[in-house]
């Protein structure tokens, strides 16, 4: 690991007005960052270190939601009955990802900021276009049993490896930010990861030194919710695909529903008019194979991970299965 100077923000204007430095990073839990810097993919020259920033609490918000602070450790939000009883499917997501230790360390903010597991990225001996623009990827040719068939490019095939992300994207979440200046926004989690195009480097819509506060949920839809995690062992391992579902329905026919894949694309993957398609449609397998059709149209494997286009599918029945049965 490169030597590295250190410090302790006060506010989230002045952390965000830190990390303004090309050189700098943010520090929350570090569960990704650390184990960069040791392979020298991430090699920053400041950290500037958040974890006393008053960002750790889950509020109500006037309409039925939750404002969830950016400190807020994976743990907690897990635990939280409110997130239990309304948005099981977060709660879901986020016990489905790493492992106790992990989470108890890992924060919404920083989930939502995880780089990708691609092998590649991980290995400095090996050309990838999002650790260093212009190489190349060996993804395209190499072994990519783990990687996009829905919304990479030419240039970078790599997943988002977030379970909570795909939830909070079912959920139609938004990212609250502030800037050096003290200026807030809030963003769409549905534009807040980029699809890599020809710049996979850069994986998110947020500025230099923008600082994520808070992550807010509008009240939970209706209907019974649902995630689902294909991953290669029980715990401890990313998914090689993943389905957050929400569905509402009556006498047999669907009034509602929602859905987001995960471990699949560069971000997590949610069409909304293959949702409208299903509205009063019936309950039954035929209609749940057909949003998985919409949902992976132009799906493409790469040799390897051919068979996630199948595994997707299955999945998909699988979850949308179990959201509507009594």
């Amino acid at each position: 690991m490169r030597g590295f100077t250190y410090e302790r923000a006060s506010s989230p204007s002045q952390a965000a007005a830190a990390a303004s430095r090309a050189d700098a990073k943010i520090i929350a839990g570090g569960t990704n960052l650390l184990d960069l810097m040791k392979l020298q993919v991430e090699t920053p020259a400041h950290l500037v270190d958040v974890n006393r920033l008053d960002l750790a609490t889950i509020d109500d918000t006037r309409d039925g939601g939750l404002r969830i602070g950016a400190m807020v450790r994976n743990s907690d939000l897990a635990a939280d009955e409110r997130v239990r009883s309304r948005y099981g499917v977060l709660s879901r997501a986020l016990l489905a990802g790493a492992s106790a230790q992990l989470r108890n360390k890992a924060t919404t903010g920083g989930n939502l900021l995880q780089r990708t597991r691609c092998y590649y990225f991980y290995d400095n001996t090996m050309p990838c276009n999002k650790r260093v623009p212009g190489t190349g990827s060996a993804a395209l040719e190499g072994f990519n049993r783990i990687h996009a068939i829905l919304g990479g490019s030419g240039q970078c095939i790599a997943t988002h490896p977030s379970d909570m992300a795909v939830a909070m994207r079912m959920l139609d979440a938004s990212v609250e930010t502030i800037d050096a200046e003290g200026k807030t926004r809030t963003i769409p989690i549905a534009t807040f990861h980029r699809l890599p195009g020809s710049a996979p480097q850069v994986e998110t819509v947020l500025r230099t030194g923008e600082l994520i506060t808070a992550v807010t949920l509008p009240p939970p839809p209706p209907g019974r919710q649902m995630y689902r995690k294909v991953r290669d062992r029980a715990s401890y391992a990313f998914a090689l695909v993943s389905v957050a579902a929400i569905v509402d329905a009556d006498n047999g026919r669907i009034r509602s529903a929602r859905i987001a894949l995960g471990g699949v694309a560069p971000r997590p993957w949610r069409i909304e008019r293959v949702e409208e398609a299903m509205i009063g449609e019936p309950v039954s397998a035929q209609t749940f194979d057909a949003a998985a059709s919409g949902l992976l149209d132009g799906a493409r494997g790469y040799g390897d991970n051919d068979f996630k286009i199948k595994l997707a599918r299955r999945a998909v029945n699988a979850a949308l299965t179990a959201a509507t049965s009594v």
